[in-house]
């Protein structure tokens, strides 16, 4: 269930701080999965992306960043502070995701996650399958590799 104080909204480069913050709370380092600002403020300004913000009153705790080309959206990071997880705000920004991705006119929606992260049990639950594997997609900060996972939904599932 989710908390009713999370709101969400629509953000853009004037938010990059806030989903820094997130990011750098969110993402282990030992992995490799985190951007940087400048990839971030990089692709905001591109079209067909999209930038969701989760806020518990004024503290963003959570985003999810987007993109649609030619009828494929990508989610292409969702982050939730490791304090503010288990209070389904992941949830609600995948389900902004799909809603979003759907009106957008999306017949398929695609992620990647590291193999191992507890996201997939989210993911799967939305009903997301792996569809495809990348070997040694993501180097750890010790240079260690992790493989990552393609996942995907059709078009028959876009409701959340």
């Amino acid at each position: 269930m989710t908390d009713p104080g999370i709101m969400l909204q629509p953000a853009g480069i004037e938010d990059l701080d806030a989903v820094m913050e997130v990011m750098n709370d969110s993402f282990d380092p030992v992995f490799g999965e985190a951007w940087t600002a400048p990839q971030c403020a990089g692709l905001l300004p591109l079209p067909g992306v999209w930038l969701t913000l989760a806020r518990d009153g004024e503290r963003p705790v959570g985003f999810a960043l987007a993109r649609i080309v030619a009828g494929e959206a990508e989610l292409l990071l969702l982050a939730v502070r490791d304090t503010d997880q288990r209070r389904g705000i992941g949830r609600k920004l995948l389900d902004c995701f799909v809603s979003s991705a759907a009106v957008r006119g999306a017949e398929r929606l695609h992620l990647e996650v590291r193999d191992g992260n507890a996201a997939m049990n989210l993911y799967s639950a939305a009903g997301f399958t792996v569809v495809g594997r990348r070997r040694a997609y993501y180097s750890g900060r010790d240079g260690q590799l992790y493989d990552a996972l393609t996942l995907a939904r059709s078009a028959a599932e876009l409701r959340p």
